[in-house]
């Protein structure tokens, strides 16, 4: 997984970009039975549609032979200025959207002029038009210098909502994968050989920070991979590397298409995140979070005989998890509300609720607060812990409760 990630990261980025500039070449003949003789000619053929006006009689259209040798049947029974469903496609297969969506398009603005002309009113189409407006607010960010930095608030939500979703995965797989690991040594006895050599809070904090500096590599090699991997199967099909693509697509802005206009705003927009900020910001939440609730999976592994033990003690471990990843999304709309605030402010949700916050640029003080109440939290639930994996890791053909564990807690250090 760990190199085939960084394939699949890379697949995510550039087969949608390889398959918008795909066409389908299939020629698809539509018949047009209109009853009413007003609204065939509203219809305009392209590359892909072709509409041909037939005349057919008023019964089953299942029945007649027309099926057979088109595409669909498009059948206008009524007049649509007083019947806006008197109007069906009638096909052998399931037509796709595009084709529904192409037809009701023209048919609306079809039976809109019709109204507008039926009204009277001189110059109305001109009025109207005149009065239609599509504004686009620009977001631009001012530095301590006063310069201007052109930002995106959909990219990023979008490059929050990521960073949550990968610190939400790793603190779940790998804190998992701690938790898996001590109830198969614990399983299979071999603890009982390397606690005679090691601490069992040395034996503890050595898998949960072994499996950490894992997650990390892991991390830093899909990065690694993924950039290269993109740029190179972004030579072998556009020619040219995705930093290219993006020059020439600004290059070219001013006289390209709207979606042309759409990929450079999102470029700007990706140049206003700090992307250093980010990545320093994931790796200190993902080793906090990982540390804080891979110390509780550590005592739930060692406090049982097998995983299926497990079951009645995680609930309590994996709802503020879970709790986070759904108040973190909830949180894009209002990364400054009362919600993102104490979520990314309390540290069993704060590794995944505060990623969503950083690319909106949270103030310092609630950074340094977070960073530290999680520093203090992983390091006291680290200390919890390990009393319980001190006393669990060497019990055996114990079911063991919630007031078992309560009296573990209990036990003084020795």
């Amino acid at each position: 997984m760990t190199f085939l990630s960084p394939l699949l990261f890379a697949a995510i980025m550039l087969i949608p970009l390889w398959l918008s500039t795909a066409k389908d070449t299939e020629h698809k003949t539509i018949a047009v039975v209109d009853y009413t003789n007003m609204y065939a000619q509203a219809l305009p053929s392209n590359a892909t549609y072709h509409f041909e006006i037939v005349q057919a009689p008023q019964q089953d259209i299942g029945k007649s032979k027309l099926s057979n040798d088109y595409y669909a049947i498009l059948v206008i029974s009524g007049n649509l200025m007083h019947d806006s469903t008197a109007v069906a496609l009638y096909s052998q297969k399931q037509v796709g959207f595009e084709l529904q969506s192409y037809i009701a398009d023209h048919l609306n603005k079809y039976v809109e002029n019709q109204k507008l002309e039926a009204s009277h009113i001189p110059n109305i189409k001109q009025i109207i038009k005149a009065s239609q407006s599509s504004i686009q607010v620009a977001t631009i960010k001012l530095n301590a210098n006063g310069q201007e930095i052109v930002t995106s608030s959909e990219v990023a939500a979008v490059i929050g909502a990521l960073a949550t979703f990968l610190i939400y995965l790793f603190i779940f797989m790998y804190g998992a994968q701690v938790m898996r690991g001590v109830v198969e040594e614990k399983t299979n006895r071999i603890v009982e050989i390397i606690i005679s050599s090691v601490r069992p809070f040395e034996l503890m904090m050595g898998k949960i920070i072994g499996i950490a500096l894992v997650g990390l590599t892991q991390f830093l090699l899909w990065v690694l991979l993924t950039v290269i991997i993109s740029n190179v199967a972004g030579i072998a099909m556009f020619g040219s590397s995705l930093a290219g693509i993006q020059q020439s697509t600004q290059l070219t802005a001013g006289t390209q298409s709207t979606a042309h206009h759409a990929i450079l705003s999102i470029i700007q927009g990706l140049q206003g995140i700090n992307f250093v900020e980010i990545i320093g910001y994931f790796i200190f939440y993902f080793i906090g979070g990982y540390l804080l609730y891979a110390s509780l999976f550590a005592a739930i592994g060692s406090a049982v005989d097998n995983e299926t033990d497990t079951q009645q003690f995680m609930l309590p471990v994996t709802i503020p998890i879970i709790f986070a990843f759904y108040a973190a999304f909830y949180s894009l709309q209002n990364p400054d509300g009362p919600l993102a605030f104490w979520c990314s402010i309390i540290p069993f949700t704060s590794p995944i609720v505060m990623m969503v916050r950083l690319p909106f640029d949270v103030p310092l003080w609630q950074k340094l607060l977070s960073s530290g109440l999680l520093i203090i939290t992983f390091l006291s639930t680290t200390w919890l812990a390990a009393k319980i994996y001190r006393t669990g890791i060497l019990m055996y053909g114990k079911k063991i409760s919630w007031k078992e564990l309560w009296k573990w807690l209990r036990y003084s250090n020795r």
